[in-house]
């Protein structure tokens, strides 16, 4: 896990059915700087329970972080404990961590969220509305009642004739009103999507044909189920030149930690990308949900949780 600093919870608000948001301000009341759009955080709760949360305050705010907190039926102690804290409480968080980035050189932007997945996205509106930049911002919950930050969509000037609010549209009708926004987009645009798996997949289905496949960017909230039936064992070695085997039953994060090779880790189920390292030699296999397609593709780095090896040897740097 990466460093973490006191935060003391300044605001709790209920956004919205089982959702509500937690302001943090640094516990000694310095700033915690501006962070990168799309960037999401380690939270640890008043449990001792880790979990990784996306910023949705502005990036631009020295003074806070905003995060958005979706109590799960099933929580095993992580976003149940979140509902509980109070004003006043102190959490841990860790510095901010970036997969979903603004690209630099679109024509314009098309962010699309489902339920939850608007948390990332919203920081991303307030950048690029701060930049001038062309975008719009398509929201889909199954009602009004469980749209986090519905009010706020709703009336803040700037994101007035920028965001298009969807309530309650079925699965099969969401790709026409995404086809709806596809006649403003071009190979120069991109398109930015965070919300269930098969959203994201229709999300992709829909406008990857338009825009390219390595323009739509994709943030996972949970990890990939993957096949271990067939897993083998392989040899890691690191650029300083030591050697390790990993078993079947085992991860290259474990093997290297329990040999005393200090990583970077924070979920540890693929999906933060903290532990994200090069590959010098070999083919990864990759089953992770943090690389994007062109990364994976490229074959030069691969999360050291929970991907493996394709070749019977993998040499890696750890970053």
């Amino acid at each position: 896990m990466t460093p973490t600093v006191a935060v003391r919870v300044s605001e709790v608000t209920e956004e919205a059915t089982g959702v509500r948001s937690l302001r943090l301000v640094a516990a000694n009341g310095s700033s915690l700087g501006p962070y990168e759009a799309g960037a999401h955080v380690d939270v640890v709760g008043p449990t001792g329970v880790l979990r990784q949360y996306s910023l949705c305050s502005r990036p631009d705010d020295p003074a806070s972080r905003l995060i958005a907190v979706k109590r799960e039926p099933e929580s095993r102690g992580g976003s149940a404990a979140l509902h509980d804290v109070r004003v006043g409480d102190v959490l841990e968080i860790g510095a901010p961590r970036n997969l979903l980035t603004v690209a630099a050189d679109a024509d314009r932007h098309l962010l699309v969220a489902g339920g939850i997945g608007i948390t990332p996205l919203l920081s991303m509106a307030y950048e690029l509305h701060r930049r001038g930049a062309e975008f719009t911002l398509d929201y889909f919950a199954r009602s009004r009642s469980e749209a986090a930050f519905a009010d706020l969509l709703e009336h803040r000037v700037e994101f007035r004739d920028r965001v298009h609010l969807h309530w309650g549209v079925p699965r099969a009708d969401r790709p026409a009103v995404l086809e709806e926004r596809a006649g403003a987009l071009t190979p120069s645009s991109h398109v930015y999507t965070c919300g269930p798996d098969g959203f994201m997949a229709q999300v992709g289905a829909t406008l990857g044909p338009v825009v390219g496949e390595d323009h739509v960017h994709v943030e996972h909230f949970v990890a990939a189920e993957v096949d271990r039936t067939a897993d083998t064992a392989f040899t890691v070695e690191l650029d300083t030149g030591e050697e390790f085997e990993v078993p079947a039953d085992r991860s290259i994060l474990s093997v290297l930690g329990d040999n005393g090779v200090e990583v970077f880790k924070s979920c540890e189920e693929g999906v933060c990308g903290s532990c994200v390292s090069g590959v010098l030699e070999g083919i990864p296999d990759h089953r992770d949900s943090c690389l994007s397609r062109a990364d994976r593709a490229a074959n030069d780095q691969l999360a050291l949780c929970v991907s493996r090896a394709r070749t019977a040897r993998l040499k890696i740097e750890l970053y």
